[in-house]
């Protein structure tokens, strides 16, 4: 499995970034992205996450109401659309998958060890 992360940059307080995880090596579409980011000093928080199976999106309180996680099935590809971006969106993305669909999604997909697969991270910059 692989996944590789695209979209970051710099942007403007109350700006928009879409970015991408495309993912390769699964079978069928039985399995789970998550979107994670980390600062400095700081641990990996998720903030996102979308099970290809039910369609169930799941988002971190910060991010509701201005994240997006949706799925282009054609491509492989999850999206994190990010509007409304503030300086505290400022981290590393990472965008992770479990080797096998957790049960309990929706209580579990926050935790960093519920993912096997991760990305390489892209950089999201929100300049005020």
């Amino acid at each position: 499995v692989q996944l590789v992360e695209s979209g970051g940059g710099l942007v403007q307080v109350g700006g928009s970034l879409r970015l991408s995880c495309a993912a390769s090596g699964f079978t069928g579409d039985d399995y789970v992205i998550g979107w994670f980011r980390q600062v400095p000093g700081k641990a990996r928080e998720g903030i996102s996450c979308l099970s290809r199976r039910d369609g169930d999106t799941y988002y971190e309180d910060s991010v509701k109401g201005r994240f997006t996680i949706y799925s282009d099935n054609a491509k492989n590809t999850e999206y994190l659309q990010m509007n409304s971006l503030r300086p505290e969106d400022t981290a590393v993305y990472y965008c992770a998958a479990p080797r096998q669909h957790p049960k309990f999604l929706h209580a579990r997909w926050r935790g960093a060890s519920v993912y096997d697969y991760w990305g390489q991270g892209t950089q999201v910059t929100v300049s005020s």
